[in-house]
């Protein structure tokens, strides 16, 4: 059987202009039939997730899943908290890391892996100044115009 490639990419930019991204791990999600369907049409939206412990157990919270059109009554609740699905020794870390004053687990990107399961790419992040978000606006604005530049020759 032949595998597809998928499509589905959905990034956190907010993110990555918020928080300084120093680890990332790769997690699974729990998720309802008509959720993964959603997912599978790029009908998600990572904007103003995060990740919390409850009993030792990694769940991520105000993620948008939209309804599935063809859903019915069988429809889930579009921003319901799903659990991640780490291993044991990975879950220890990051909560020893989320105990840590200034540190916290934002989702970064949500994929479809090449067997058809929805993963979610988590990272430890350290909230950034108001002078680096402007070091990065800098940074972006400057890429973009030497872009222009090479295109222009």
């Amino acid at each position: 059987m032949e595998k597809r490639k998928s499509n589905v990419n959905i990034k956190n930019k907010r993110a990555t202009f918020d928080y300084i991204i120093s680890d990332t791990y790769t997690a699974g999600m729990v998720l309802t039939g008509t959720e993964i369907k959603s997912i599978r049409e790029s009908r998600a939206s990572l904007v103003d997730t995060y990740c919390t412990f409850i009993n030792n157990e990694l769940w991520v919270k105000n993620m948008h899943v939209a309804e599935y059109f063809y859903g019915s009554y069988n429809n889930h609740s579009t921003r319901r908290d799903r659990k991640l699905l780490l291993e044991r020794k990975e879950l220890r870390k990051l909560m020893q890391i989320a105990k840590v004053p200034g540190f916290t687990i934002v989702p970064v990107r949500l994929f479809i892996n090449e067997r058809g399961l929805a993963k979610l790419v988590i990272g430890v992040a350290r909230g950034k100044r108001e002078y680096d978000k402007r070091e990065s606006l800098k940074e972006r604005d400057d890429k973009r115009e030497m872009d222009r530049i090479r295109r222009a020759y």
